[in-house]
């Protein structure tokens, strides 16, 4: 039972500041990592209860889940190199298109990296075999925080009463149909709006999305043809089309609403894949609401995650990269201690 004191009070910690941090603002990154360590904790405080009654039955859980990393790690990089395939096939040959095939093939090329390092035992490549471990074991890190959040982020039920609902544009199809990805979004859309009407709210529609370069009208303008098709009324959309990232989706959409009530409350719509990173930005954008996501292809869905998180580590450059500078130094000077 004594085993168990520490790491339960650090998942209790972890616990509160996931909880401190979640109900100020959920709309921030940390929030993930908390989560992933208060669970990660509350699992090593399970084993050390199990082991103050079964020894053998602890130690049978702990190298279960180690053993459990192998065909885990094997398993993914079959799913994602087939996974590249079929967005290939799909989706055609684009870079955002690839990122799952990159991963898998990623991962194939270090397990043959590391066997071939351990058979030749020449320290300078084991020193580079030691960077490149760290910086997959910490990006890895971040991504599982990441994806962590991502997946309890969007099982958050929508809230109640909102003044607007701004839906997030995407690229139009021969420059002026809505895409089944956009349309995804729109019908979400059109059931928060039937949702807030039962409960006698009639919420604004703001679409948001400017004009391409390939494109032949802004995206506002044929998304909002796209909700009149469908039943919405012209009077209740309004239409931003300035923007030309998620940005500015959202600082230009809430200054639209701000013009219309100053304390305004919105839901923002996007697809399920992009919800946190959308929401991290709506956070800096200073927009006043939650982001829900419709479905989206399963296939698309791993490359597209992929290339969210990219993107947030890309945004947070700066830190990633003293930390992958300590990595850097840690194993150069190991070489040399």
């Amino acid at each position: 039972m004594e085993a168990a004191a520490i790491p339960f009070a650090i998942a209790a910690l972890c616990c509160a500041a996931f909880l401190v941090s979640f109900l100020r603002d959920r709309r921030r990154l940390r929030n993930g990592f908390y989560l992933f360590f208060a669970l990660l904790f509350l699992g090593v405080t399970f084993i050390a209860l199990l082991a103050s009654v079964s020894p053998e039955a602890a130690g049978f859980v702990a190298v279960g889940v180690i053993l459990l990393i192998i065909p885990t790690v094997l398993a993914l990089t079959v799913f994602l190199i087939c996974n590249g395939i079929t967005m290939l096939r799909r989706e055609g040959r684009r870079l955002a298109n690839v990122l799952s095939l990159l991963a898998g093939l990623g991962i194939c090329a270090l397990i043959v990296f590391n066997a071939t390092v351990t058979q030749l035992a020449w320290e300078p490549l084991d020193i580079v075999r030691g960077i490149l471990n760290g910086l997959v074991v910490y990006f890895s890190f971040l991504f599982v925080c990441f994806l962590l959040y991502s997946i309890v982020y969007g099982r958050i039920r929508t809230e109640k009463g909102v003044d607007f609902v701004v839906v997030l544009g995407s690229g139009l199809l021969d420059g002026h149909r809505v895409p089944p990805l956009l349309a995804g979004r729109l019908n979400r859309a059109r059931r928060v709006i039937d949702a807030e009407a039962r409960r006698g709210g009639e919420p604004m529609v703001v679409t948001s999305g400017g004009q391409g370069p390939d494109e032949d009208l802004p995206e506002s303008h044929a998304m909002a043809g796209y909700l009149v098709e469908n039943g919405v009324p012209r009077e209740r959309i309004l239409l931003e089309d300035r923007s030309r990232t998620t940005f500015e989706n959202l600082t230009f959409s809430a200054e639209i609403m701000r013009q219309r009530k100053a304390d305004y409350r919105c839901t923002v719509v996007t697809n399920n894949f992009h919800v946190l990173r959308a929401a991290l930005i709506a956070r800096r954008a200073k927009v006043n609401g939650q982001v829900i996501g419709s479905p989206t292809a399963w296939y698309f869905w791993p490359s597209a995650t992929i290339r969210e998180f990219v993107a947030i580590v890309v945004e947070h450059k700066y830190k990633n990269l003293v930390v992958c500078g300590l990595i850097v130094l840690s194993q150069v000077s190991r070489a040399f201690s």
